[in-house]
Formats: C-alpha cells, structure tokens, sequence
C-alpha cells in the first residue's frame, strides 16, 4: 500500500513538472518605419493589408502603442533591455555609450530559463558590446526551427522591405524590378489621402503611394512567415506579436515625436493553448496605452518570471501582467539623430488623449534632424518648395529657426497634431499640468539627456553615464528645473542664468549658456559672462556660450571662439556638437579646406564627423 502511494505521488510531481516547464513559443514579426495609420485595420481605407487584418481580427491590436524613440537604434536599446534609453544613456542614435552592468538583455533571462532565442537579423542595440552574442542565432539563416528538440523558442524576425529608403530612386527601381512592388502604383498618386500635415507636393503624393505598394509587400511577406508558421505545426503553440519599429516613413514621421514618429502598430494573438496569459478577447480592440519599454517585462511575465528591478515598463499580458493605472503616461524622447543634434521630450496621457512635447533646443529648425532622409524625392521637394517660397505659412514653420518651447494636442479631435494649443488660455491647466508631469518623468526616469553629449566623455570617462547621475540624484531635480527655466525664454530669469554660469557644475553652466542664447538681445547684459565662458573647461559650455554671444551680435569674437574648437583635442561628439553649431551661425565657410581634408582622411575619425565633413566638402564644389 505504502509503494503504491509513493507511485502516485512520484507520477503526480512528474506531470506536475511537466506541466510547470511546457511553456508557449512566442515570435515577434518587426517591420521598419511604418506608424499605425498605413494599415487597414487600423482604419486606412486606401490600405491593402489583408493578412494583417485577419491577425487583427483573430488577435488582439492595441489602439495606443507607442515606439518611446522615433528612430531604430534608440528605439531597440529601449526594447531590449526594459529600461528608458534615457536611463541607459543610449538616447542619442548610434553612439554606443558603455551601459551599467545592471542592464540585461531579455534574451538572458529566457535563455536561462530553457529558451532558444533567435534573431534574423537587425540588431543595431546602440550600446557598448557585442549584440549578437545574446542570442543563440542571429544571421540571415536564424530560424526556430534550428532549436534543441523539446526547447520552447523566441524568434524576431525582422523585415525591412518598409525601411525609409524603400523611398529611395534606387530602391525603388530595384523593387520593382524584383516584383517586390508593382511598375506602377496601385493608387494613383492625385488619389492618395494626403495627411493634414503635408504639403501637397507630386513628389510627396507619389511617395505615398509608392509605400503603400510598399506597406503591401510587407504584408506579402509576413502572411508568407504566418503560414510557415502553421504548416510547421507550431502555430497552436506560439503566441505572435506583431509591431512597428517606430513610425515614419513619409516626411515628419520617423524622428518626429508627433504620433507619426511614435504612434506604432501592435498586434498580438495568443492560441487558445495558451489564452490564460492574456486578459484580452480576440478581436478586441485594447485601449489602454503600451510602449516599448513594457515588450520585455511582457515577454518576462508570458514565461511566468517577474520583472527585474531595472527594468521600468509594464507587463501587459502573462501571469505577472500588471493592470494600467489612471494616470499611466507614455514617455517619449528624442536627442541626436545621425549627424544632428536636437533635443526633444513628450508624454501621452489619458488613453492617447494629449500629447505634450517640449523642445530643450527651441532655436534650431524642426527640419532636418538627419540629412539621410533626402534619399526620399517627398523630402527633397517640402525643402526646394521651401527654398523657392512657394509654401504657405503652414507648411514652411517646419523649416524656420525659433520653434515653440511647447506642444499641446488634443489627439482625439486633432490625430495628425496639426493644431498646437499651448498658447490657447483654455487649455492653460492642461498644458501646466503635462508640463509638471513631464519634469517629474525626467527625474524619476535620470533622463541622462540633461547632460549634453559631449559631457559624457569629460564627467564620466570610467564609468556609464547613468551611473554617474545615479550618484547625483540629489542634484538631478535642480538640473531639470534649471533646464525649463532655460528654454522658457523669460527675461525675469536672466539674473538667475548670468549666475548660473558662475556655478561649479558644468551642466548648470551649460543649462545657463542656453538659456542666455534663448534670450538672444534680451540677455545683452550677460555679454562679460558670456565671453569668460568661451574659455570654460568644458566644450559644450564653450560653444554654447559662443552661440549665444553670435546671437547677441558678436559675431567676430563668437566665430573665432567657434572655429578654434576644431583646433582642440575634443571627443568626437563634442566635434560633433561643434560643427552643427558653426553650420547653424552660418559660419562653415570659416571651416578650412585643411581641416575638412584631415578630417575625411583620418582613420580614427567617427562616422558622423566624417559625413559632416563630406557636407562640408559637398557645399563647396
């Protein structure tokens, strides 16, 4: 009696850990550039998405996700890791900054935990380090189906086919000699719904229906992964998320904060084997808002692990899922794109009701933030238009310096934020309101972006940025309010800013020189300051104070500060910093043929100095 009782216990705990360690597959499908509204289950009628639609339908698709950087690099550190590039100091694109040893990928926890993890093939994590060394495959060839008999898999795969050069002349004459698009477009380009935001341009309209064609071969291409998927006869057991990497691809999306740079499709379907990881029914349209920072402690709870305590996002789904709170927010952040500087921060609250976006570098054009996207004829042309005057006033602010500090939009009644209701005295409390909530969000999140790039190197040279802020928390708050005092462009702060530069810090300093530039005649007063700050140890407070001091009508002294910064020994990114400064003040024709020479030549120069140098050379032919 007694064996016969030991057997039933020993075969109960053998099924109960069975049980315990079958766990779903989960596939996550990624496509580039595309924000929510080129899909037609996402209510664009001109779309022909029909195999997204039908994962729509049997799946569950979230009206509010949201990529937290509009731009890849940025955007996968995010994901990867759980945690705000921003804390991870991995905001600005491609710069490979060294990270804390407290950020783990979360492929190292499933791997832990029994899973083969692939990748085909983008990586592109934008820290310090080897990205395919997290994954058990990431090539061209990595595939689920290569996993160890009996392991459960996560696999990402990548398609790129939506990528903004899909836009490109020679991109497009390639697609369609490869049948990946047709000859000619589907929608005739006078047809296509041109967004309220555009200029109507016939080279805009023809990008728009180029990329629906485009939008069309990804869906091509994703019911192809959908049915190899099923006939592998692992569909039953795999739970599917689809997304986009951030939006774009068309002019102001992709490096926009506005819901055409962030706002992303996401679709998920979970197998009925597995429907008790998620509280959402198929079909159904879910309000509450996600981001990229909640994907990985998702995918932690689909697999039953909690969230580590780096990690800062949401688990929406699986066994640890945590419900949405009232007053949830969206976090977006923009900071260097390629070659270009140009700090930027916004929230999203109420289910995607408001946007707020603050710029920290109000003085510079909304346009370019990269000179990449001239590949695309739609980009080229809003420039030319704008060049030969033909826009109308609408149509040209993007280009013109002296942008609004604020944005506010009321998303419902204004999707494509075409209406800016910061200076509207009825929405005086909203706008207070997010303005409070996004200061709050910078210091809880060690937004490592008050700390202009260049300082990096110069605060920190030993050890990751974030850990640097980490030891300053105290200090953080003063630095965030100093930072709006700045751009609020108030002559009543300009004692405040003059004492500023006399501080010890030199991100006060920094903040200071700034704020004086925002008050270009205003701050006349600050000329002495001004000029005992060109000789300020730190780069960024030189050219800063150097830029205000041009503003200011000093251009000769302000010059001669700037392009003696190209003679010094400096970090790549405060050359960077640098050149786009001197490119702003209208000065690159004080920049040496010698110096533009050396600088294409020399081995050790980082790319984004180089392409900088390529314009230089470009401009002077």
């Amino acid at each position: 009696m007694v064996k016969y009782f030991l057997l039933l216990v020993l075969v109960h705990f053998k099924f109960a850990f069975i049980s315990a360690a079958e766990q779903p597959n989960i596939l996550w499908i990624t496509s580039e550039d595309n924000d929510y509204g080129w899909l037609g289950c996402y209510g664009n009628e001109q779309a022909q998405t029909p195999n997204l639609d039908e994962l729509a339908k049997h799946g569950v698709l979230f009206k509010h996700a949201y990529s937290n950087s509009p731009v890849c690099a940025v955007a996968r550190s995010t994901i990867i890791n759980g945690s705000y590039a921003v804390t991870q100091g991995t905001q600005h694109m491609r710069s490979r900054h060294v990270i804390a040893d407290k950020y783990k990928p979360y492929t190292s926890y499933l791997r832990e935990n029994g899973y083969y993890c692939t990748n085909r093939s983008k990586t592109d994590f934008n820290f310090a380090g080897n990205d395919k060394s997290v994954w058990d495959d990431c090539s061209g060839k990595a595939h689920y189906e290569n996993r160890p008999e009996g392991a459960p898999f996560f696999s990402i795969i990548n398609l790129t086919v939506s990528h903004e050069s899909s836009l490109f002349e020679r991109k497009i004459k390639n697609n369609r000699k490869r049948g990946i698009i047709p000859k000619t477009t589907r929608i005739k380009p006078s047809d296509v719904e041109l967004r309220p935001y555009l200029p109507d341009l016939p080279e805009i309209r023809n990008d728009i229906a180029i990329y629906h064609d485009v939008i069309t071969a990804l869906d091509t291409q994703i019911g192809k992964i959908l049915s190899e998927l099923k006939k592998s006869g692992l569909a039953e057991d795999t739970i599917i998320f689809y997304y986009g990497d951030h939006g774009g691809v068309t002019p102001r999306g992709k490096r926009y904060l506005k819901d055409s740079g962030t706002h992303i499709p996401m679709l998920v379907h979970v197998p009925e084997k597995w429907q008790q990881l998620s509280k959402f029914k198929s079909g159904e349209r879910v309000e509450e808002m996600v981001s990229f920072v909640d994907l990985a402690p998702t995918l932690l709870s689909l697999i039953g692990l909690d969230k580590p305590d780096q990690m800062q996002g949401r688990a929406f789904m699986g066994k640890k899922r945590v419900a949405p709170k009232d007053d949830d927010l969206v976090f977006l952040y923009a900071d260097r794109f390629d070659e270009i500087y140009g700090m930027r921060r916004g929230l999203v609250s109420e289910q995607g009701r408001w946007k707020y976006i603050r710029r920290f570098t109000p003085h510079l054009s909304a346009a370019p933030y990269s000179s990449y996207q001239y590949g695309q004829a739609g980009w080229r042309s809003w420039k030319q238009a704008w060049q030969d005057g033909t826009l109308t006033d609408k149509d040209k602010k993007i280009w013109q310096p002296n942008q609004p500090v604020e944005e506010l939009f009321d998303l419902k009644s204004d999707p494509w934020e075409v209406k800016n209701l910061a200076a509207d005295p009825a929405y005086a409390e909203q706008l207070k309101s997010m303005r409070e909530l996004l200061k709050e969000k910078m210091v809880e999140t060690k937004d490592a972006g008050i700390i202009p790039e260049p300082m990096f190197a110069e605060l920190s040279p030993d050890t990751p940025i974030s850990e640097y802020l980490g030891k300053r928390s105290d200090e953080l708050k003063s630095y965030v309010d100093l930072a709006f005092i700045a751009t609020a462009r108030d002559p009543k702060n300009l004692a405040l800013l003059i004492s500023k530069l006399e501080s010890d810090s030199p991100i006060a300093r920094y903040w200071a020189s700034q704020g004086l530039l925002l008050l270009g005649d205003e701050a006349a007063k600050s000329e002495p300051e001004l000029i005992k700050s060109l000789k300020d140890t730190s780069s960024a407070v030189r050219v800063s104070s150097a830029h205000a001091l041009l503003i200011m009508g000093k251009k000769e002294i302000a010059a001669e500060a700037l392009i003696s910064e190209l003679g010094k020994k400096l970090n790549q990114y405060a050359y960077v910093y640098a050149i786009n400064t001197i490119m702003q003040c209208n000065l690159s024709d004080k920049i040496s043929d010698a110096w533009i020479k050396t600088a294409l030549k020399d081995k050790q120069a980082k790319s984004y100095v180089k392409r900088l140098a390529e314009q230089l050379k470009s401009a002077r032919k």
